[in-house]
């Protein structure tokens, strides 16, 4: 051979070489990458050409497939009750992707789930379709219906969170105003054209009220306030007068902070009656004097200050690190700078009603194959022992005091013993330029003392059309409370 020809054939040599080296990295180490990338339409044309597996309440599914004739997408998804669910399902599109449930569990719901290969590798040698597995829920339907109806009667902006206090479960997660996942589930233009629509909303219906926005939580805190007052050896009986003055003077500021029921319920009253008038004075000097390390501290033992993971993500509530004495103060009845998702304040309810045990709250019971057997079962776990149970139990006799006898007594069931809070939280660049958000938090125990609903209503009156005056916790947020207190009792 020679010369030239050699190099021709080293050339050539090389080239295949480099080939088959391309080749090899882009089949292994790119292999996900391109296997997940967006205009991968092989990939899309798969994930929709068999039916999913659903997502389950109360034993009944939610979510279903259906046929789309004309389209290389054999499949698309259908929700029903959508509006009502879509907190927990998210939406599975084919040209949107997915969220929540539906985002999280897409794996299982899909059949592509590694645990699944098994099952997807005998089908496939079989000539049967792909299957996806089954989401199981733990919410409760009734408890549902009635936090999802209670929101949409007010016409309201909000959201309900109801716990089991002694696992986690999440009993109920609404937020409104809501949509339905079924409109957009496909890839035509005019479902393009009604998620656009969605997006453009002021009242943004997409958004996740529960796990995703944060907000003041008003006087619904004062009950974590309490705790920490107690834990800490601040306030160490809850019926002997406290000193706080009203109107409180903030410290090192002119401002003065009233209340809204006569100053005689307030003036220099013990911790109880100041739970049960909802007093500012008595709670702005308790988080003063408990300090804001030590409020802090407390907060976060109940979950503040962390991204909480249901498996769904959601966002952390907060209590900052640096405060002056005013912010901290004002942090004692829900205001200034302390922010809270309904989870949050849900699961502060829960703990306190479960004995100062907070649990990891869940969404999933269980994850099913398409042959029913289980994939992973959900055990309750202990997130924090937050407070002791002294103190758990002694805010729970301020709150079920605050039913029988204080601001909190639309929520009073009969024959049953019920613990709760109200509140309202001003905000707005100038605090009172935008209409008060409206909270309630309580939980309901049965006969043995055990408390199997925990619930927080969050409620943004800014599109109502009612007067200033009746904004209110008590009056918005107490009925829809006992609504899904009684769907679960009577489960």
């Amino acid at each position: 051979m020679n010369r030239p020809l050699r190099h021709i054939a080293l050339f050539c040599g090389i080239l295949t070489l480099a080939l088959l080296l391309r080749a090899t990295w882009v089949q292994f180490a790119e292999n996900d990458e391109l296997s997940n990338h967006k205009k991968n339409r092989r990939v899309q044309i798969e994930a929709f050409s068999h039916p999913r597996g659903d997502i389950i309440v109360g034993g009944k599914s939610i979510t279903g497939s259906k046929k789309t004739p004309g389209s290389d997408f054999e499949y698309k998804r259908v929700f029903k009750e959508g509006p009502m669910y879509a907190p927990v399902t998210g939406y599975f599109s084919q040209a949107q992707g997915a969220t929540f449930l539906e985002g999280v569990h897409n794996g299982i719901l899909s059949g592509n789930d590694d645990r699944l290969f098994i099952k997807r590798t005998l089908d496939m040698l079989t000539g049967k379709k792909q299957q996806g597995g089954d989401v199981i829920t733990t919410i409760d339907p009734k408890a549902q219906k009635a936090a999802y109806e209670g929101l949409v009667n007010l016409n309201a902006k909000g959201a309900v969170v109801a716990l089991d206090p002694r696992s986690g479960k999440v009993l109920a997660l609404a937020s409104t105003p809501s949509y339905d996942p079924s409109v957009f589930a496909g890839i035509s233009p005019e479902e393009g054209r009604a998620f656009e629509r969605l997006g453009d909303r002021k009242d943004k219906p997409l958004n996740n009220r529960a796990l995703r926005e944060i907000y003041p939580p008003g006087s619904t805190f004062k009950i974590l306030t309490a705790a920490a007052a107690l834990e800490h050896g601040v306030v160490t009986d809850i019926d002997k007068p406290t000193g706080a003055k009203t109107p409180y003077k903030l410290p090192l500021s002119s401002t003065r902070i009233g209340n809204d029921v006569p100053d005689a319920n307030c003036d220099d009253v013990s911790m109880k009656t100041g739970m049960q008038w909802s007093c500012n004075n008595v709670f702005l000097d308790i988080a003063l004097k408990v300090g804001k390390d030590k409020m802090r501290q407390t907060a976060e033992q109940f979950g503040f200050n962390e991204e909480q993971y249901i498996p769904v993500r959601a966002v952390a509530s907060s209590y900052p690190e640096k405060l002056d004495k005013p912010q901290t103060a004002l942090t004692g009845m829900g205001q200034g700078s302390l922010t809270s998702t309904p989870l949050q304040m849900a699961m502060v309810t829960a703990g306190l009603a479960n004995d100062g045990r907070v649990m990891k709250p869940y969404l999933v019971e269980e994850l099913r194959g398409p042959d029913l057997t289980t994939i992973e079962k959900a055990e309750p776990h202990e997130l924090n022992q937050a407070v002791s149970e002294d103190t758990a139990k002694a805010v729970q006799d301020m709150m079920e005091n605050t039913v029988e006898n204080g601001t909190a007594n639309k929520a009073r069931i009969d024959g049953v013993t019920v613990g709760g809070k109200t509140g309202t939280a001003q905000h707005g660049a100038d605090v009172n330029d935008e209409r008060p958000y409206a909270w309630f938090v309580s939980y309901a125990k049965n006969a043995d003392g055990d408390a199997p609903v925990a619930v927080a209503v969050f409620v943004d009156p800014s599109n109502m059309d009612i007067p200033r005056s009746e904004i209110a916790g008590g009056k918005l947020g107490a009925p829809i409370a006992k609504a899904v207190m009684e769907a679960v009792l009577e489960r």
